[in-house]
C-alpha cells in the first residue's frame, strides 16, 4: 500500500468508528473486530485489532494518541519539519512502566517503532509512517547529588533544564549547544558540547542508565552491571533498547564563563581561516572553538570565529589575545556571561518546525588547499547555506577508540554544511544541492557524527563504526536479535 493510500485508510477506519474516552488525549475504538491500518518492521502493511489497542492504552498511566483525536498533529510533528510522518499510534509514556509495555506492545504485533526523546533529530527517525511512537518527552526530571557529583535524568530531558539544575550547584556534564535539544539522543550518539574539549563527549560522563530491552526487560548498565551493553549506549545510539534515565558524572565550574564570537568581513575569510587551523593547535583544552562561514539577514557573506572559556578568566583573556588581535574584525562580544544563557543564546537559529538538512565529517587537518576548497564551496553554491568548522580534540581524543561504541576519536575538527528553510516546496532542490555541494567536500573527512546524519546507508553507517563494529554487531545480536530498535544508526543483527 502507497503511503497516501495507507493515510486515506487510516483516516477512514478512524472516522468509521465511535469514541470511547480512556483518557482526555486518547481517541478510542469501541467495536472488538475494528481494525487501524499500521506498518510492520519489514515495511508491508498489516493492521491493529482495537481491543489491542485499547487495551495497551488501559495499561497506561500516560496516553495512547490515534489519527483522528484531537492532540494528533501535534504529538506527531518533529522538530526537523522536512519530516511529515504519520504514526498509526503514539504511545506518551510516564515512566519505565509505560515504556516496558509499548515496547512489548510493538513488539508483540512486529510493529514498526520508532523513540522519541527531545524529538530533536536530523533524520527523522524519532517518528514513522505507520508504526508506532514511543514518546518519552513527558519523561522530564533531573535529581542533582551535589555531594556525589552526579545527575540522575529522564529520558525525556531537554538540555535547557540539565544545564539549569546542575549549575545551580556549581555543577556541570558536557553537552551540546542548544538548549532545547533532548539529552536521550545526544548522549547515546557521543554528545559534542562547548566543554567536551575540557570534560570529553558527553557520552563519556555517563555513568549508568536504566534500559528497557527488545524483550521487555528492565536492566541497569554500567561500568558494573551489564558492562557490554554499557560500551555500546556510549555511542551506539538507540540500537539496544529504550534508555528511561541516565546517570551522569558532574563538574565543577563557575557558572560565569568567557564566551562570544569575533566577526570579519568576508574579504578577510582565507586570512581569518588560515589562522584558526593554526591557532587551534596551540590553544589549551579550556578553549573551545568554532569558526564559521555564516550570511547576515541581507544575504552577505562573513566569517565568524566563536568561543568560550571555561575556567579563570584573567588567563581566558591571555589565551584569546591573539584571536581578538587578528585582522580587522567589525565586531567583537566576547564577554563574561553565565553559562546557562550562553548555553540558551542560539536557540533562535534553529526553531522548531523549519526545514533543515546537514551534512558532516570528520577531518583530520585543515590544509591551505581543504581551506580554498571549502572557501570556494560556500562561495559559489547556488542556494546559501552555513559552514561550521568546529574544534574537536582535547579530552575527546584521550579515550582510546575501543574504550566506548564512539568512534572517530582521533579527529581534529568536525566540518558540517547546513541549511535551513521555512517553504517544504522547496526541500528536493535544496537537498539536491547540498549534497552535490557536500560530495566535493566530503573527500576533506574520514567518518560521520551520527547524530547529525542523513540518509546515510546502512554500509555507510558500520563502515563509520570502524573497529567497533563487530562488537556491535554481537550486542545487537544479543539484546535485540530482530532489529525491533532499528529507527537509529541502525547496526543490523547477525543473520
Amino acid at each position: 500500500m502507497k503511503r497516501r493510500d495507507f493515510l486515506r485508510a487510516s483516516a477512514a477506519a478512524t472516522a468509521l468508528l465511535p469514541i470511547r474516552d480512556i483518557s482526555a488525549s486518547t481517541l478510542a475504538l469501541s467495536r472488538a473486530n475494528a481494525r487501524l491500518p499500521a506498518r510492520a518492521l519489514d515495511g508491508s502493511d498489516m493492521t491493529l485489532m482495537t481491543a489491542d489497542i485499547e487495551a495497551l492504552a488501559a495499561s497506561l498511566h500516560g496516553d495512547v494518541v490515534l489519527p483522528g483525536g484531537a492532540d494528533y498533529d501535534s504529538a506527531r510533528r518533529v522538530w526537523n519539519g522536512i519530516f511529515d510522518k504519520r504514526p498509526a499510534l503514539i504511545a506518551r509514556c510516564s515512566g519505565a512502566a509505560d515504556v516496558t509495555r509499548a515496547v512489548n506492545f510493538a513488539r508483540e504485533h512486529s510493529l514498526l517503532a520508532a523513540i522519541r526523546g527531545g524529538g530533536h533529530s536530523y533524520s527523522g527517525k524519532s517518528s514513522c509512517d505507520g508504526g508506532i511512537v514511543i514518546d518519552l518527552s513527558a519523561m522530564r526530571s533531573v535529581r542533582v547529588n551535589p555531594t556525589q557529583q552526579t545527575a540522575r535524568v529522564a529520558a525525556g530531558t531537554l538540555l535547557g533544564q540539565l544545564d539549569h539544575e546542575t549549575q545551580a550547584f556549581g555543577l556541570v556534564t558536557p553537552a551540546g549547544v542548544i538548549s532545547h535539544t533532548g539529552a536521550a539522543g545526544l548522549t547515546l550518539g557521543g554528545g559534542f558540547g562547548r566543554l567536551s574539549r575540557r570534560f570529553g563527549l558527553t557520552c563519556d560522563n555517563l555513568l549508568a542508565a536504566d534500559v528497557v530491552t527488545a524483550n521487555g526487560d528492565y536492566i541497569r548498565a554500567s561500568d558494573r552491571d551489564n558492562p557490554d551493553l554499557f560500551w555500546g549506549l556510549r555511542g551506539g545510539g538507540g540500537n539496544f533498547g529504550v534508555v528511561t534515565s541516565f546517570e551522569y558524572r558532574l563538574h565543577a565550574m563557575a557558572p560565569q564563563v568567557l564566551a562570544g564570537a569575533v566577526a570579519w568581513p568576508f574579504e578577510q575569510a582565507r586570512d581569518v581561516l588560515r589562522f584558526f587551523a593554526d591557532y587551534s593547535l596551540r590553544i589549551p583544552d579550556e578553549l573551545y572553538l568554532i569558526a564559521a562561514l555564516l550570511r547576515d539577514k541581507n544575504g552577505e557573506p562573513f566569517v565568524n570565529i566563536g568561543v568560550l572559556w571555561s575556567t579563570d578568566h584573567a588567563k581566558g583573556e591571555q589565551a584569546l589575545k591573539p584571536l581578538r588581535g587578528f585582522g580587522k574584525p567589525f565586531r567583537d562580544t566576547i564577554a563574561p556571561i553565565s553559562y546557562v544563557e550562553r548555553q540558551s543564546q542560539d536557540d533562535w537559529t534553529q526553531p522548531f518546525g523549519l526545514n533543515y538538512y546537514n551534512k558532516s565529517g570528520f577531518s583530520r587537518e585543515l590544509s591551505d588547499d581543504a581551506l580554498d576548497l571549502i572557501l570556494d564551496v560556500f562561495q559559489s553554491s547556488p542556494h546559501p547555506f552555513s559552514l561550521f568548522m568546529t574544534l574537536e580534540g582535547g579530552a575527546i581524543g584521550r579515550v582510546a577508540p575501543d574504550a566506548t561504541a564512539f568512534p572517530n576519536r582521533d579527529a581534529l575538527y568536525w566540518l558540517a554544511i547546513s541549511g535551513q528553510w521555512e517553504d517544504a516546496g522547496l526541500s528536493e532542490q535544496r537537498i539536491g544541492v547540498m549534497r552535490a555541494d557536500w560530495q566535493r567536500l566530503q573527500p576533506l573527512t574520514r567518518g560521520f557524527y551520527t547524530n547529525s546524519a542523513m540518509n546515510e546507508s546502512e554500509a555507510r553507517y558500520r563502515s563509520n563504526y570502524g573497529q567497533n563494529l563487530p562488537r556491535l554487531v554481537a550486542l545487537k545480536s544479543r539484546y535485540d536479535p530482530g532489529n525491533l530498535f532499528r529507527l537509529n544508526a541502525n547496526v543490523a543483527p547477525s543473520p
